[in-house]
């Protein structure tokens, strides 16, 4: 086999598809679902800050609150517009990593918030003592 023919079947491929149909049955969102998730995500963002530019709520922990609240929905809205993840998808796997992963993280948060609120709860008596001296 000359080098030439070789060359040549290479650049046929030998019956391999290398222009279309590599993503198989990978879902695609059309132009409209991705400026739906855009203007949803900037109204997502949009809000928190300005509720906590104005200062419309005086305790901070309910604007704390609202804004992880508005985070939470935004999570969803980029999962849903640009990522494309529902339960039809690759027979509904995503969809169980993604619940694996939310408790995961939830299990993460809420033995580090438990872990920090007794480690102020079991602190030394007399630690802030040491500034009158």
């Amino acid at each position: 086999m000359s080098a030439d023919h070789h060359a040549a079947d290479h650049a046929h491929g030998h019956g391999h598809d290398h222009g279309h149909g590599h993503h198989g049955d990978a879902p695609h969102g059309s132009r409209r679902d991705y400026l739906i998730g855009f203007f949803l995500s900037v109204v997502l963002t949009a809000i928190p800050f300005g509720l906590v530019m104005s200062g419309v709520i005086a305790d901070p922990r309910v604007t704390a609150g609202l804004c992880m609240a508005f985070a939470l929905v935004q999570i969803v809205v980029h999962m849903i517009y640009f990522l494309h993840m529902n339960a039809k998808s690759e027979n509904g796997w995503t969809l169980m990593a993604l619940i694996f992963t939310v408790v995961i993280v939830g299990i993460c948060l809420a033995g580090s918030l438990w872990v920090m609120y007794h480690m102020n709860l079991n602190m030394m008596p007399g630690q802030g003592a040491m500034d009158g001296m």
